[in-house]
């Protein structure tokens, strides 16, 4: 008997219904005020919006863009879009003009809804002639085609649409760590198919709290929030800005909260900063007092309510997943793509296990291949790329298997390990081949080292360049070079200890620079782009292979 898939639409109306007057989304506003939005109000305003864009007479099916950071009229034009037969397009609020341009005139976007922006005034030349803008409630200074009240004067829609589940929903771009982003298709199908099966896994209630600050536009904020919202009904609190980030969640207090390992990270750092590393592991160490010392830091982190903490992006240092769990946090790790809304594999409550992700979540099927990747196959793989079938082809196996370009492997338990992506496999030039993501992993567990990116194509051996954290910068800067650069020989040794000899690190190379999406060394989820790290610093690889000390400054 096939599976019923609820779809969101349907699960928004029925919650509409439900408790109308329930808060579904508080939203910070400028000068402290707070906006609080219940069902039925975001299920009006998306009504008043979905009849203004049903005027415009535009084919169905047509693509409309979503240009902001999050916030609450994020979500409504998303859902004015679907109740109007259209298709989002939702794209990173931090891209440049002629990226923006790119990625709109490929979706063939005929409006574009533009919001919270910290650089429309860079970006506004990226809008290509005759594609409207819309502003959203919360916008940037400058003009606007139409305005957030003009779609509001339109009385709601009166129906209730409902589209099927093979219908288009969005355009998801990828963040292009390689060139031009692709279009991954979703139809309603995959959604709910992901939405469905992901609430059930983590039991989420309308109970529940969340905070939404990830980019709404990528697909892994899109299902935790926006989605689980919608089929769970809990209660999304909007962080106002970097500034306020801190105050936000205290006042969220979420009850699941998913973040990325550097996110994680910098949490740490920020204990650190009111509590010395060596006071707080004393204080850990200490049976009675212990529970009581961790939750005492993670309420002034604001995560003392969590249920369930989520990691995702790239793998967590092991080191700091103890370091939570001693605090009183289990932070489980999360495995999926653009390609299958972020929908594939958990570590699951109670079956931890150090250094590997989990297993594969309920409907997803897993097999890995003969070269080592992973492939899965479930009802949230995407329906291909947009406007382009061979790219499609060439990630989509003939039976239906989604080639995910990760290489990894499975105990005997169906627990999967990642151990590297395929693409980024180099050779060196004794002929070996090295995955750099494990080596990563560990660099990237010392405090002092904020980003790693470890190259040696065709070079005798690998060289790991580095970016230090903000506190690593400042030690170096304030005469505690050397004792920095002692500690850091200490991490090359144990690294290199563990690492086949082939894959030893000839030296650690502490860069200048500190790689940011501006710059263009990552993409807008953080990711670093290899091509471009390697085409800044190559011209030095051959000097630095001749170096006799292992730990430098590249000044």
């Amino acid at each position: 008997m096939p599976e019923i898939i609820r779809l969101p639409l349907d699960l928004f109306y029925e919650r509409e219904a439900r408790h109308p007057d329930k808060i579904y989304m508080v939203q910070p506003l400028a000068g402290g005020q707070l906006l609080q939005l219940s069902w039925a109000q975001v299920g009006e305003q998306a009504r008043r919006a979905a009849h203004w864009l049903r005027q415009r007479e535009l084919p169905q099916g047509s693509r409309i863009a979503i240009v902001s950071k999050n916030c609450a009229h994020w979500i409504i034009a998303d859902l004015a879009i679907w109740m109007a037969g259209h298709v989002s397009v939702p794209l990173y609020p931090n891209l440049t003009a002629d990226s923006m341009r790119q990625v709109l005139e490929h979706s063939e976007s005929v409006l574009a809804f533009i919001g919270k922006l910290d650089d429309w005034a860079g970006m506004a030349p990226g809008i290509p002639a005759g594609v409207p803008t819309i502003s959203l409630l919360q916008h940037p200074e400058g003009r606007f085609d139409y305005a957030w009240k003009d779609l509001q004067a339109c009385t709601p829609i009166a129906d209730s649409p409902q589209p099927k589940p093979e219908q288009l929903a969005t355009i998801i771009y990828t963040s292009g760590t390689t060139g031009m982003p692709k279009g991954v298709m979703h139809n309603f199908g995959n959604f709910g198919f992901a939405a469905g099966h992901a609430i059930e896994l983590f039991g989420v209630t309308d109970h529940d709290r969340v905070l939404s600050y990830l980019p709404l536009c990528h697909v892994a904020e899109r299902m935790f929030v926006e989605l689980a919202s919608i089929y769970a009904g809990q209660t999304v609190y909007f962080a106002e800005s970097l500034d306020t980030f801190v105050n936000d969640l205290r006042r969220a207090r979420p009850t699941v909260f998913f973040s990325v390992p550097r996110l994680w990270t910098k949490f740490q750092v920020g204990v650190f900063s009111k509590m010395s590393e060596s006071k707080l592991e004393l204080l850990l160490k200490l049976p009675v007092i212990r529970r009581i010392v961790g939750k005492k830091v993670l309420a002034g982190l604001g995560l003392d309510q969590v249920r369930y903490a989520l990691s995702g992006a790239s793998p967590v240092p092991e080191a700091l997943l103890k370091w939570y769990r001693r605090l009183g946090l289990d932070i489980q790790e999360v495995y999926g793509m653009t390609e299958n809304c972020g929908y594939s594999h958990v570590c699951r409550p109670g079956l931890f296990k150090l250094g590997w992700i989990g297993q594969n979540n309920p409907g997803v099927e897993v097999r890995i291949a003969e070269d080592g990747e992973v492939q899965v196959r479930s009802g949230a793989v995407m329906q291909g790329y947009f406007k382009d079938p061979e790219k499609t082809a060439e990630t989509m196996t003939a039976d239906g298997y989604l080639r995910t370009g990760d290489k990894g492997e499975q105990d005997s338990q169906g627990n999967l390990r990642l151990t590297g992506r395929l693409k980024e496999i180099f050779k060196t030039s004794k002929g070996k081949y090295v995955a750099p993501a494990p080596i990563e992993n560990r660099l990237g567990e010392h405090s002092r080292i904020e980003q790693v990116c470890v190259v040696g194509d065709g070079m005798s051996q690998p060289i790991a360049l580095c970016v230090l954290s903000d506190e690593g910068r400042a030690e170096a800067s304030n005469g505690e070079r050397s004792a920095l650069q002692n500690s850091l020989h200490t991490l090359l040794n144990e690294t290199n200890e563990r690492l086949d000899h082939h894959e030893r690190l000839q030296g650690l190379v502490l860069v200048k620079e500190v790689w940011t999406v501006e710059n263009g060394f990552l993409t807008p989820t953080l990711k670093i782009k290899r091509n471009v790290v390697e085409d800044t610093y190559k011209a030095h690889f051959d000097h630095w292979q001749k170096r006799t000390d292992v730990v430098f400054w590249h000044d």
